[in-house]
């Protein structure tokens, strides 16, 4: 039995689409949209096509952009050119940079090798980046993917990838995390926070 007219259906339909949203936040979302003003709900609309027409990748780093050209921090002339940190998705870019520490620049994957979701190798952008590091000018690669199965096995794929062209290529340390105790930290981070120690001063 049909409960809502056909357009509200679809609608929820559209939005139980979405990452981590079922039926009933679907539901929510829609009945929010139907009682925004038409301008509002054009203007989200139309936000939604225009960032899909108008934002590309990167041809440097992959990352998202908007035009033709280098994203904002390929084009800036007060990153470091010669550090790259490899992460797999954009939004991992953002978690780098709110950090405010780092001053070199990025290249994004688009995800990990996952042969549970089916990502090998080549779905992932690698082949982007041995270009970039085979031109030169590349100092040190960090692998920053997540401390995971699947992240571990795309540092180390990369890597290798890397190893012909005498880059150096790093890994972040990873280890307990600043508020934490120790008897809550699983054996792989304990394992992780001993191989990152550094000396005390």
């Amino acid at each position: 039995m049909q409960y809502f007219p056909p357009a509200l259906e679809n609608l929820v339909e559209q939005f139980a689409r979405l990452p981590g949203i079922g039926t009933k936040t679907a539901q929510r979302l829609a009945f929010f949209v139907m009682n925004l003003p038409e301008n509002e709900a054009k203007a989200f609309a139309d936000a939604i096509v225009g960032a899909r027409q108008s934002v590309t990748y990167c041809p440097v780093c992959q990352n998202l952009t908007e035009g033709d050209g280098p994203c904002a921090i390929c084009a800036s002339k007060r990153r470091d050119q010669g550090t790259i940190c490899v992460v797999a998705d954009p939004k991992d870019v953002i978690a780098m940079e709110r950090a405010g520490e780092y001053t070199g620049v990025y290249h994004v994957l688009h995800g990990v090798i996952s042969p549970m979701s089916h990502m090998g190798p080549d779905d992932i952008r690698s082949q982007e980046l041995v270009r970039r590091v085979a031109a030169g000018g590349v100092n040190e690669v960090i692998m920053a993917t997540n401390p995971d199965t699947e992240g571990e096995t795309t540092a180390m794929y990369l890597s290798r990838l890397l190893a012909p062209f005498g880059v150096k290529v790093t890994r972040l340390a990873y280890g307990i995390p600043v508020g934490s105790h120790l008897e809550y930290a699983d054996e792989a981070t304990l394992m992780r926070a001993l191989e990152g120690r550094r000396e005390f001063r």
